[in-house]
């Protein structure tokens, strides 16, 4: 039986163990080492919430602070990535990507495809997302959708610490840019994780409960919202599939149509704002290529399109739950009549 760690002990863990394995591979980012190395500081904290604590100590210079300039030192971990290192660059909240967008989506993504298909850019950019932190609207978003709408951009966000170990490990070794999102909110969430490094391919949905009911298609901290909201549901006799998308470039809508087909009933969640959301995308993909499979309507379950309240009461509404959820899937079964 595996051990338990959690998600912020997988992630670190991936990182040590890819970085023992593979020389070329280096992190990047605000405070990562944060004072390890100088006089009478063996380890330092490991930024803004330990992830990397202890990795300075094993693996010295690899890990370099940077300037507070996240357009400067994304810039230099992409370009260091075209020239043959494996560049993690950590963005200590996703709200920050408005500094480099440019570097990402117009430098990074398109370099491939500017290039003919011989320029290879294997750097990965982590960060933290979502709400519920109590820390107010600049540092609580879920921008996942903003990413995968970019064309040349793979788009990770893990639910458990097996997904965040395996899934990080296939973003370092893979050779296109990974945006690798981990939802701060999961990461003293505990799993069984293998010691052994294991790599979980892009593009492959996980389905973490099965059902005959409804199909409830969501990713990262929803995951376990939806899974909530299917066992309340359970109790009433309606069994729902949950299905953990993992990846959202690219997507697995192979496995969500063939449960949708088994089902009848599709219920996208998401805690991005509605508008252009994943939840969107997924909706729309069903309703075009399942539609004679549905007997309701489609439902999404979303964060409302408004920044995210400091406020913690408004917090707490904000974000969508499995209350949410599982009325959503009574809406879709009633036939949307209530």
């Amino acid at each position: 039986m595996a051990r338990k760690i959690s998600m912020k002990q997988a992630i670190n863990e991936a990182l040590d163990q890819e970085m023992a394995r593979d020389p070329s591979v280096i992190v990047m980012g605000e405070d990562i080492v944060g004072g390890a190395g100088g006089d009478g500081e063996r380890d330092a904290w490991g930024g803004v919430l330990g992830v990397t604590k202890g990795l300075y100590a094993k693996h010295g210079d690899r890990l370099m602070d940077t300037p507070l300039s996240e357009s400067a030192y994304i810039g230099a971990a992409i370009g260091a990535a075209c020239c043959g290192m494996r560049p993690v660059a950590e963005l200590m909240f996703v709200d920050f990507m408005g500094v480099c967008f440019d570097q990402i989506f117009n430098q990074a993504a398109k370099f491939k495809y500017m290039f003919g298909g011989k320029a290879e850019t294997p750097v990965v950019i982590r960060a933290m997302c979502g709400a519920g932190f109590r820390a107010a609207a600049q540092h609580s978003q879920m921008l996942t959708p903003l990413f995968t709408h970019i064309p040349g951009l793979k788009v990770v966000c893990p639910s458990t610490p097996y997904d965040t170990k395996g899934l990080l490990v296939q973003s370092i070794r893979d050779n296109d840019p990974v945006i690798f999102l981990e939802h701060k909110n999961l990461y003293g969430f505990e799993g069984e994780v293998p010691e052994a490094l294991y790599a979980i391919p892009f593009g492959e949905a996980n389905v973490v409960r099965e059902g005959k009911g409804a199909t409830i298609v969501t990713y990262g901290l929803m995951v376990h919202r939806a899974l909530d909201a299917a066992a309340a549901l359970a109790k009433d006799g309606v069994e729902c599939e949950v299905i953990d998308l993992r990846t959202l470039s690219p997507i697995d809508m192979d496995t969500v149509l063939e449960s949708v087909q088994k089902t009848g009933h599709l219920i996208c969640v998401d805690e991005a704002n509605p508008r252009c959301s994943i939840a969107c995308d997924v909706s729309a993909q069903v309703a075009q290529q399942a539609f004679g499979a549905l007997k309701g309507p489609i439902e999404m379950v979303t964060a409302p399109h408004t920044p995210v309240p400091f406020t913690p009461v408004l917090e707490d509404l904000y974000i969508p739950s499995a209350a949410h959820i599982a009325a959503a899937v009574k809406r879709s079964r009633a036939g949307g009549k209530h």
